[in-house]
């Protein structure tokens, strides 16, 4: 389990600054976007597998996930609706921190309307069936990162940033890390300070090129 008070640390660092956190691994395919701008949240992943354009496994995770969980949908990247509004109601009644759908999802307006944080690959009219029952439970591969069930997700409007359990407590040091540093960053540069001079970045000028940032 992770604390409550870490997940709202890393809510609010974002996903960009837990990448780089993490040393720059985690990323999902920035394709998946948010649906709903301006909402971000952390939580552990609650992973479901979908059969192709069917959603039966989804209805499923919104019986059984925990109330702050992040469900996590692979869905091939298919371009159908496997999220709408009602399921969203469902899954926001159930205390569901958010949605991130490696597909499409529907109901752009009503998602909008309720603030129900969902990540997908866009908008898509067509219906998913609901007559296969996928699995639930297991690790997945979402936006080409592999998740399993209790890694931490973070998403935002940056998009999605997946961190294995076991690497969640030094990420946890390095985020709260990066967050200080970022203060004293801003301070010295309301003060005049350059970014060239803060973050170390001359030495990479030289003409010779011989030192050159990865």
């Amino acid at each position: 389990m992770i604390e409550a008070s870490h997940l709202q640390v890393f809510a609010r660092a974002g996903a960009a600054t837990v990448y780089e956190a993490h040393g720059r691994i985690g990323d999902l395919d920035p394709a998946l976007r948010a649906m709903v701008p301006g909402l971000a949240v952390a939580g552990p992943a609650f992973c479901v597998q979908c059969e192709r354009g069917d959603n039966l496994a989804l209805h499923r995770a919104v019986a059984e996930a925990a109330a702050g969980d992040v469900i996590v949908l692979a869905g091939h990247g298919e371009a159908c609706g496997y999220l709408g509004d009602i399921l969203a109601e469902a899954a926001a009644c159930r205390g569901i921190a958010g949605v991130v759908v490696d597909g499409f999802v529907r109901d752009a307006v009503e998602l909008t309307r309720m603030r129900f944080p969902v990540w997908a690959r866009g908008l898509a009219i067509r219906g998913a069936t609901k007559i296969h029952a996928g699995s639930i439970g297991a690790p997945v591969q979402c936006g080409g990162v592999g998740i399993a069930p209790g890694d931490l997700v973070v998403a935002d409007d940056d998009g999605v940033c997946a961190v294995g359990r076991a690497d969640i407590g030094r990420v946890f040091e390095s985020t709260r890390n990066r967050l200080a540093q970022e203060v004293a960053i801003r301070d010295r540069l309301r003060q005049g300070a350059l970014t060239l001079d803060l973050l170390d970045l001359r030495k990479y000028l030289s003409p010779t090129g011989e030192e050159q940032p990865r």
